[in-house]
């Protein structure tokens, strides 16, 4: 499924991830004005923080699935998070997701619109997963905790190397540390960097793709594969808050 797998830290030599961690973050902390770059990651960070946690248009918020899923299940909050977790796996893998949901989905981000659709979902089912467990998806730390899920297995690496965590440490961590707002934000827009650099360096391949149906069924069994593997990520990096 092209790069996803890389933005996700799955398939990588030390060697390589290293690399691109000490290369986002370097971006990431650059005073300068990158121009366009710099202006695609924002719009980047901005989508997924806006749309893919907060919601906008037809596409529901964090919140709302997740208070959704929790009354249906009559308060059982772990079974809220399975049924999150399965609805976004069948949503990621149906045909046609971003498109039938309108323009605001395919805002230009320097991403491919099928790759923005995966990171939209993979936010909103980590945001909502997190509510569900008791943590606060309005707070800064939290929506950065959130964004650095989606570099999966990177995630730990790329916050020792910015001293703000052990790279043992999980994701929400960061809601007990007294990080100021520009330290969240040279997080943020690393994320942003790992994804553009990796994820949108190119538009997916699809094996098959020469034959339409057979590639549309590889694509959406590769998109489910690699969500499942963020979703069992995301259950331990989001425990029940004390």
């Amino acid at each position: 499924m092209g790069r996803i797998s890389d933005a996700l830290g799955f398939g990588k030599d030390e060697k390589e991830q290293v690399q691109q961690t000490r290369t986002a973050l370097e971006q990431a902390q650059d005073p300068k004005d990158q121009g366009a770059l710099n202006t695609s990651v924002s719009r980047v960070v901005e989508s997924l923080l806006d749309t893919g946690i907060d919601g906008r248009g037809p596409f529901d918020s964090a919140a709302q699935v997740a208070d959704t899923a929790l009354a249906k299940h009559g308060g059982n909050a772990e079974k809220a998070v399975d049924e999150v977790m399965r609805d976004h796996l069948k949503l990621v893998a149906a045909s046609g997701f971003v498109t039938n949901l309108g323009g605001f989905i395919t805002l230009p981000v320097a991403l491919p619109a099928n790759v923005l659709g995966f990171y939209l979902l993979a936010t909103r089912m980590t945001a909502a997963t997190a509510r569900l467990r008791g943590h606060d998806i309005a707070d800064p730390r939290i929506r950065s905790a959130v964004l650095l899920s989606l570099v999966g297995a990177d995630a730990n690496d790329l916050l020792a190397k910015a001293g703000m965590a052990a790279p043992s440490g999980r994701l929400t961590n960061l809601a007990a540390q007294r990080l100021p707002g520009p330290a969240l934000m040279v997080v943020n827009k690393a994320v942003g960097f790992r994804i553009l650099s990796t994820a949108g360096r190119k538009s997916f391949s699809r094996l098959g793709k020469s034959v339409p149906v057979v590639g549309g069924a590889v694509g959406a069994g590769m998109d489910t594969w690699l969500l499942k593997q963020l979703a069992d990520h995301v259950r331990t990096e989001f425990p029940p808050a004390a």
